[in-house]
């Protein structure tokens, strides 16, 4: 049994990482307030934007576009959200498992974007080719460095240099759901043929400029929108997942004092009844 000298040790040094623990996870409950805010406010367009690009390209019927079909090359860009920061649980490691540990990917195929450091040494320990890494993205984001971004990724899915664009991060359900997702985002996947409702074929859409112009506005847009949108529900998720985490530890950390306390008290109480008997037995031999 330890003494209890060691037992008072441990249950301080217990008692000081609770008191961490606690804080941090006061901290995540502020951000997440705020960052679950955000998340719900940029929600709506960032589902109003996807829903109405797929539906427009579902109605134009056959667009020659170079945004609609896959690029020459078979390598495959990925944009990774993860955070600079560990302790919040299977955050990070559930979003790159969705790259590592996908069977229809192949290491050699892809090359990773990552927003967020705990992405970008999980990839690189695992032999990913990692071509941008940008930490500070995800600490507060603004649309401006989504659109950087998109314009990076398009100038390489133009140049050929990847042939699918693809978004991994954490979806935003509420305070304890966050789901790990994998969004394709290049090229823009459709129906070829218009739908038709009612058994009858929706009208083919007109376009004003041209459909080709047209969708070299759109489409850009589109893409930097589901960046931006992702990235949010990314921070939010991150405090959510931080918060439930400190959480608890925080409560393991009251059943290990709880423990230990009962340990130091069985240890004394064991002192003491050995002191006793050593008296009494000092006693009875000077008798």
């Amino acid at each position: 049994m330890a003494s209890m000298r060691d037992i008072k040790r441990r249950r301080s040094s217990i008692q000081g990482t609770q008191q961490i623990t606690k804080a941090m996870k006061l901290v995540s409950t502020v951000k997440l307030q705020r960052a679950r805010a955000n998340a719900e406010r940029s929600r709506e367009y960032f589902s109003c934007m996807y829903d109405t690009v797929t539906s427009i390209l579902k109605r134009v019927g056959h667009v020659e576009h170079r945004y609609l079909t896959p690029g020459t090359s078979g390598k495959k860009a990925v944009v990774v959200i993860t955070s600079n920061r560990g302790l919040a649980g299977g955050y990070n490691s559930n979003v790159v498992k969705l790259v590592t540990r996908n069977p229809q990917w192949k290491r050699e195929d892809i090359v990773a974007y990552t927003l967020g450091n705990k992405g970008r040494e999980a990839l690189s320990r695992y032999g990913y080719e990692v071509r941008a890494c940008n930490n500070d993205i995800v600490e507060s984001p603004v649309y401006a460095d989504a659109m950087k971004l998109s314009e990076e990724l398009l100038r390489a899915f133009s140049a050929g240099e990847v042939g699918e664009i693809y978004l991994a991060y954490t979806a935003f359900k509420n305070t304890v759901s966050h789901v790990p997702t994998l969004l394709k985002l290049l090229p823009v996947e459709y129906a070829g043929e218009p739908e038709e409702r009612d058994g009858k074929a929706e009208a083919i859409m007109t376009f004003e400029p041209e459909d080709v112009e047209a969708l070299d506005l759109i489409l850009p847009k589109y893409m930097t929108s589901l960046i931006y949108g992702a990235l949010m529900e990314s921070v939010a998720s991150e405090n959510g997942a931080r918060m439930q985490a400190m959480d608890n530890a925080t409560s393991n950390a009251e059943e290990m004092i709880t423990d230990l306390a009962l340990k130091y008290n069985r240890a004394r109480q064991g002192s003491i009844t050995q002191e006793l008997t050593e008296i009494i037995a000092g006693a009875e031999a000077l008798g």
